[in-house]
């Protein structure tokens, strides 16, 4: 595995954000979801299965990942604005993209406005609703009140430092993200901890959480992505992914075009957890003609 760095401007902020490639063949490009513990280390189990064939790249999203972050409002127009620049410097034409959670939505949107931007697209666990407008079925009207007391300098900062401590975090995994709550080990565990804690963090994880980074607002829009997608599609689910998440997957899954596996354990993070068993359902999806 080769770790380089690359620096993206988005309006007027340079962010700085990790990336990792591996193998040779083909270009495979990998999107790791947008949580707050989210990070592209949690793509290395799959990547590190598919790299014996294909040239991967695993990439961090802006204002996530394990580097200091700019205190930026961010917003769906900035994470298709970085998909185009990553599809124009770093893996122009890729044979596939795999992508997780709402990194699969925009994926999705990508494709509809660039046709022929990649070959083909692996949809792992994809989510298109934050957390809490999952929970409360739909978007309220404080939750962006609640974005602007996050943003606060020292209050804000105390709050957000609440909502990431090592119960809170391990809790959420266990309950929405992993099967096996043994899997997030202490060590595990340190490393989500740092990833949500670092530095300028709480501005784009609250926004995750609140769902102003939600890429669409309604099922019938997601579902309208899938039926414009002129592309090759897998989806991949686990069997214990939380009702709310698993009824959008599921009506994905009706689609004509998308072909559906769900993976007989796993959460959210199924591809995480069960990369072995995700790779071997990836790999002739991948390695088929078109």
């Amino acid at each position: 595995m080769h770790s380089a760095q690359l620096t993206w401007t988005w309006r007027g902020n340079t962010i700085d954000l990790g990336f990792d490639t591996s193998g040779q063949g083909p270009t495979v490009l990998l999107l790791p979801a947008l949580s707050s513990i989210s990070t592209r280390r949690e793509m290395w189990p799959l990547q590190q299965r598919l790299s014996s064939h294909y040239r991967t790249i695993s990439i961090d999203w802006p204002g996530f990942g394990d580097q200091a972050r700019p205190a930026i409002d961010w917003t769906p127009a900035a994470y298709a604005a970085f998909l185009e620049y990553i599809f124009e410097a770093v893996a122009p034409c890729p044979h596939a993209v795999i992508a997780a959670g709402h990194a699969a939505t925009y994926a999705l949107a990508h494709v509809c406005t660039r046709p022929g931007s990649f070959g083909r697209l692996v949809l792992l666990a994809p989510t298109w609703r934050g957390p809490l407008p999952t929970m409360m079925n739909g978007r309220r009207p404080f939750f962006k009140r609640l974005c602007k007391l996050v943003d606060l300098p020292v209050l804000g900062f105390l709050l957000y430092k609440l909502n990431v401590n090592r119960v809170v975090v391990r809790f959420m995994a266990a309950g929405h993200v992993y099967a096996d709550p043994a899997w997030l080990s202490d060590e595990r565990q340190r490393e989500k901890l740092a990833v949500a804690r670092a530095r300028g963090s709480r501005f784009v994880s609250i926004r995750f959480v609140t769902g102003e980074l939600d890429p669409v607002e309604t099922r019938e829009q997601f579902l309208a992505l899938a039926r414009q997608a002129a592309i090759q599609m897998l989806m991949i689910h686990g069997d214990q992914t939380p009702p709310r998440s698993r009824a959008e997957m599921e009506a994905l899954a009706t689609i004509d075009g998308v072909r559906s596996v769900c993976i007989t354990r796993g959460k959210l993070s199924v591809y995480e957890e069960f990369a072995a068993q995700v790779a071997l359902v990836i790999a002739p999806f991948l390695a088929c003609d078109p």
